[in-house]
């Protein structure tokens, strides 16, 4: 079984490899993978077309400014899937780029079964997406549970919710098996998240350390861990040259888990960090600040939320902080209520198991996913 993939980054490049795996299972064949993935679905046997960093990119103005290479890229790939006639293709987030991609395969070649992953978050901004997305795919598989009714209020394409990846991550069932930690500890952790990309770091370093400050006054016996990627460590270690007080650095992925299994409180950076944070239990504070091009569309923007626990469990659960919002000030006595036993710890520690009960499934993401694909497939050839 030959499928194609068009993945843009590195978390698509996961769920792909877990696709690849689940369909070798679920359909008992040698799947040959083709298109693009990064290092994970690497290892599962594709060799990508080119390296997908190339299209890890974020807000609008740094799309404008990459529009050739991207251009080029988006022809390039859908004349090499043409060529290598896979059984299907899935997408995988990055709607910009590989729905594109998707719409030109869907015109060159109408019975391609195609299957889309990670649809883009028409419940957060711009849903007229929508509608591109139903042009050029034949099912969508949902990573969060309310959307599947969405895609039907929408006239979307049909949408299955088989999980979010993070369902199946081993240092999450770890942390669920050794159970919540309802009270803060006596001497509390605050976990520091300023994001993994360079502008997001840029942008929000300066201000999570003079909260970070704010807050030492407040709690002299604080401490705090930066859970942080390998490849903006150096950015980052230059940002903490100028903290006063200094926190802890976790680097690489088990750092970070091993993190979060002992964060009190957290200060992160609005984004999928902030599920993670959900489903392992540690409350948070949320603040953002979008580049400067980017703010000029903040109108797009008709979410009422920009914290997925706050979709998931359709209530404003987990405090968010914008621009002038972004507030030492404020976020040190929001957190201090957080690192400490008080109501507003409480309630979203109970908002947290209730966003787990939401997003469980019966089985593994990648085998529900699997099936999804091989029933479209099978579909698509009875016409």
């Amino acid at each position: 079984m030959k499928i194609g993939f068009v993945v843009g980054e590195e978390s698509a490049d996961r769920i792909g490899a877990d696709l690849i795996r689940g369909l070798a299972k679920q359909s008992g064949a040698v799947v040959e993978p083709v298109g693009l993935g990064g290092r994970a679905m690497a290892a599962q046997g594709l060799n990508s077309l080119f390296d997908i960093e190339e299209l890890s990119i974020i807000g609008i103005g740094a799309i404008v400014a990459r529009l050739p290479q991207l251009m080029r890229r988006l022809s390039q790939t859908t004349d090499y899937l043409l060529a290598q006639k896979p059984d299907a293709v899935v997408t995988i987030d990055s709607f910009t780029f590989t729905n594109r991609v998707a719409t030109r395969l869907r015109k060159a070649q109408p019975d391609l079964p195609i299957i889309n992953v990670v649809p883009p978050a028409v419940w957060a901004y711009r849903p007229k997406r929508l509608e591109a997305l139903a042009a050029a795919v034949d099912h969508s598989i949902c990573l969060f549970p309310f959307e599947p009714a969405i895609f039907r209020e929408l006239n979307g394409p049909p949408a299955t919710y088989a999980g979010h990846p993070l369902m199946s991550e081993p240092h999450l069932q770890a942390i669920w098996k050794k159970g919540a930690r309802t009270k803060p500890a006596t001497l509390p952790v605050l976990l520091i998240l300023p994001g993994s990309r360079r502008g997001e770091i840029n942008r929000l370093m300066d201000d999570f350390g003079s909260t970070f400050a704010a807050l030492k006054q407040r709690m002299p016996e604080l401490r705090a861990i930066l859970p942080v990627v390998p490849r903006v460590q150096k950015l980052v270690e230059q940002k903490l040259a100028s903290w006063p007080h200094k926190p802890e650095l976790a680097i690489g992925d088990e750092a970070k888990w091993q993190a979060f299994a002992v964060g009190d409180a957290a200060l992160a950076a609005s984004g999928t960090v902030a599920l993670e944070l959900a489903l392992a239990g540690v409350p948070m504070a949320l603040g953002y600040r979008l580049d400067g091009f980017t703010y000029q569309f903040r109108h797009l923007i008709t979410g009422w939320t920009a914290a997925l626990p706050n979709y998931v469990v359709d209530h404003p659960l987990v405090p968010e902080h914008f621009h002038e919002f972004v507030r030492p000030e404020l976020l040190s006595r929001c957190l201090e209520r957080l690192l400490t036993d008080t109501p507003e710890r409480a309630a979203q520690m109970a908002g947290f198991d209730e966003v787990r009960r939401r997003m469980a499934v019966s089985r593994p993401p990648e085998e529900l996913g699997a099936d999804v694909i091989l029933q479209t497939i099978a579909d698509k050839v009875r016409g």
